[in-house]
């Protein structure tokens, strides 16, 4: 029994950087996605409430899609294209923005609910509250913690990402998924190390998001 593994592993560069690039491709996407969902909601919920049903049609689709469908999918349509969409990053961000929507959605939509986001609304606007101010000011301070734990499940999706970064990107912008493949190689050992570290992660953001529910049951319970 040894660490030296682990030691080895957190003084390689290659696994530094493959580390960051995990968090990077984990935080765009989930910020592009969360303000999306949150003006669509916006929308919906105030100015359209007939549609919601089709937009919750269109934010469930995502789960019945394959990562190896969608990539194939982005590449044919996207990889001659001129503009900007054919960066293969870009491509990326956008694959992993539509992997996490329902995710993202089914938490900030419950969140809606629990806190009665007309009425909230309502009563910011007797105070002269425009609809907006009040839906920014008001209802997301109140639906945080939805929108917190609907992230950490998104982090934990892309944090385990193969397929799609393998197909989109490549070995141009290796995550820790990529670079735990390409140690398997070389070193199983060493590999081992990175999957430990890989499941270590997964664990605490299950065990924050866990945490983070039962807290928020608890404080429904002592309101009611």
């Amino acid at each position: 029994f040894t660490l030296h593994n682990y030691v080895d592993l957190f003084m390689d560069s290659n696994f530094l950087a493959s580390v960051g690039r995990s968090i990077a491709m984990s935080i765009i996407p989930i910020i592009v996605t969360i303000v999306i969902v949150l003006l669509a909601l916006f929308v919906t919920a105030i100015y359209f409430p007939k549609l919601e049903k089709y937009v919750q049609i269109i934010c469930m689709i995502p789960y019945t899609i394959q990562g190896v469908i969608l990539s194939v999918s982005i590449l044919s349509l996207y990889v001659g294209s001129s503009s900007i969409l054919s960066n293969r990053l870009v491509m990326l961000m956008g694959a992993y923005c539509i992997v996490i929507l329902p995710y993202i959605y089914q938490g900030i939509r419950n969140g809606m609910r629990a806190v009665n986001m007309p009425t909230l609304i309502e009563a910011a606007e007797m105070l002269g509250a425009s609809k907006i101010y009040a839906f920014f000011r008001v209802v997301v301070p109140n639906i945080l913690s939805a929108i917190i734990v609907s992230s950490l499940l998104a982090v934990g999706i892309i944090f385990g990402d193969y397929v799609l970064i393998r197909n989109l990107a490549g070995t141009s912008a290796p995550n820790m998924q990529i670079f735990l493949y390409q140690t398997m190689k070389s070193d199983s050992t060493k590999a081992s190390a990175v999957f430990v570290v890989i499941m270590f992660v997964t664990f605490v953001i299950t065990a924050i998001v866990l945490f983070m529910k039962s807290r928020e049951a608890k404080g429904k319970t002592h309101r009611k």
